[in-house]
């Protein structure tokens, strides 16, 4: 059976093209405005070349994706349904005896193939850029600033000198009234030293590897050690041109190896997060396994002491010396504790069963602590599991949501449709985000953290197509058949 659009399904589906491509464009730039204001401190001041600057915005552009194109879904399911009622086409259709359904189902095919390209991007895509990213962040933060001078201040950036200029040309990059403070640096043959100039040019190599400092009419103050000797010698130079030379190999970004690096729930698969979920399954049922495997009989009453007899071997040094052997002992409701021959061998019993059991508390609060971390990883990693099908899946979802309420509201215009989309992302969002922290603190199941709002809205969407496309009503549920 060969499945083709007919000519009112093709102008919808037009229709949707232009609202989609400016709302996702729309949103991107904005979601790039946050991450450039959010970021835009550890870029500056640190001599990036540009083409790393455009890897990081290329890199966090798969999340912003992912994010956007939900909302340009029910941006332009809601502009284009609109316009398409506003038109009264929708009235006629019905007139002409077309159910309103027929228009909608090539926007929820294409809606569809939407979904399944985004599951794919978030499940092979995503997990990469994620971590193409986040290698080049740690690279940028451990990157030291550029080579900065700023009048009147301090720099120490280039290691054994300290720089202080009052003036600085930055056209010409000549210095003015320049003291360099050297230290002393055995392995450099480098001497302590006060160096002061009147005038001063900095030239860097064409590598940018090295700069040369030249000094014009100044002074230089060493001082120097005596061999075998505690004393120290001051030299005192003038000097009409001095050079300096300078190695800037460390202010050099250099790039790491994404691979070589872990990863986390944020750059990893679906598949590889299952695998590292069963493996924490597997480790959590083994740590309770063990932990309740060894017996405990301390003090536990019982009605027999069949096998009792020989459980507990005490020696007089474990037992308190201040009672008699000839102390008789007392009858007590557990077995082991009976069966000793005077007081002086049940209290010791009883010392070391407090001490045992202090030990299984501890051994059960460890066991409590590891089953909690356990826990909360895995809940963390099932999360990511389903948001990387629960978002796509809102794409379906929105055109359900965006269709009726586009076409029973008959506005068509961005207004509109920016009023009602506001009201539905924010629901969305805000229980997708909440949903997150919720599951992270094993309040709710992952499941439910992810689909709420996806179950939520497509019960509603489904309802509304329903009151849309027949004459089915809610409240008809409630009335009695005649």
């Amino acid at each position: 059976m060969k499945f083709t659009f007919n000519k009112l399904q093709v102008d919808v589906l037009r229709r949707h093209v232009g609202p989609f491509v400016f709302c996702f464009l729309t949103v991107m730039f904005l979601l790039l405005m946050q991450f450039l204001i959010l970021h835009i401190d550890k870029l500056v001041g640190k001599g990036l070349p540009l083409g790393i600057i455009i890897e990081l915005i290329l890199t966090n552009l798969a999340y912003m994706v992912v994010l956007a194109a939900p909302m340009a879904v029910l941006v332009a399911s809601l502009m284009a349904f609109g316009k398409f009622s506003e038109l009264n086409e929708l009235t006629a259709m019905r007139a002409a005896g077309v159910n309103p359904f027929n228009i909608i189902k090539p926007v929820l095919i294409s809606s569809f193939f939407l979904c399944v390209f985004l599951v794919w991007f978030s499940n092979y895509v995503l997990p990469d850029a994620n971590q193409r990213a986040r290698s080049l962040f740690i690279d940028i933060r451990t990157k030291k600033p550029g080579f900065d001078l700023k009048p009147n201040e301090f720099y120490e950036g280039i290691e054994g000198y300290i720089f202080l200029v009052k003036d600085i040309n930055n056209e010409t990059d000549s210095l003015y009234n320049v003291t360099l403070l050297q230290s002393p640096d055995s392995d450099k043959n480098r001497e302590e030293a006060i160096i002061k100039a009147d005038r001063g040019i900095l030239q860097s190599s064409d590598d940018s590897q090295l700069m040369t400092l030249y000094l014009y009419d100044g002074s230089t103050l060493r001082y120097l050690k005596q061999n075998n000797s505690y004393e120290t010698v001051i030299e005192e130079n003038h000097f009409d041109r001095y050079r300096i030379s300078f190695d800037l190999s460390d202010f050099a970004f250099s790039r790491s190896n994404p691979d070589q690096r872990t990863r986390n729930d944020r750059t990893m698969s679906s598949q590889a997060m299952l695998a590292v979920v069963d493996t924490l399954e597997r480790e959590r049922a083994t740590q309770i396994e063990q932990s309740f495997s060894n017996e405990n009989t301390f003090l536990m009453p019982a009605d027999t002491n069949e096998g009792r007899s020989n459980t507990y071997q005490l020696e007089l040094s474990s037992t308190r010396a201040g009672v008699a052997d000839s102390v008789p002992k007392v009858t007590s409701e557990y077995l082991a504790v009976n069966l000793m021959s005077n007081r002086r061998t049940q209290v010791g019993l009883g010392e070391m069963a407090i001490s045992e059991l202090r030990k299984y508390k501890s051994n059960l609060e460890n066991l409590e602590t590891n089953v909690s971390w356990r826990e909360s990883r895995i809940a963390r990693y099932l999360v990511e599991v389903h948001k990387k099908f629960s978002i796509p899946v809102a794409c379906i979802i929105f055109v359900l949501i965006g269709a009726p309420i586009g076409m029973l509201a008959k506005k068509g215009n961005i207004g509109y449709a920016a009023l009602f989309g506001t009201g539905f992302l924010t629901f969305y969002w805000i229980s997708l985000i909440q949903g997150e922290k919720l599951a992270d603190r094993l309040f709710i199941t992952p499941f439910w953290a992810m689909w709420f709002s996806n179950i939520v809205l497509g019960i509603a969407g489904i309802y509304m197509v329903i009151r849309l496309c027949t004459s089915f009503k809610l409240s008809n549920l409630w009335k009695k058949s005649d």
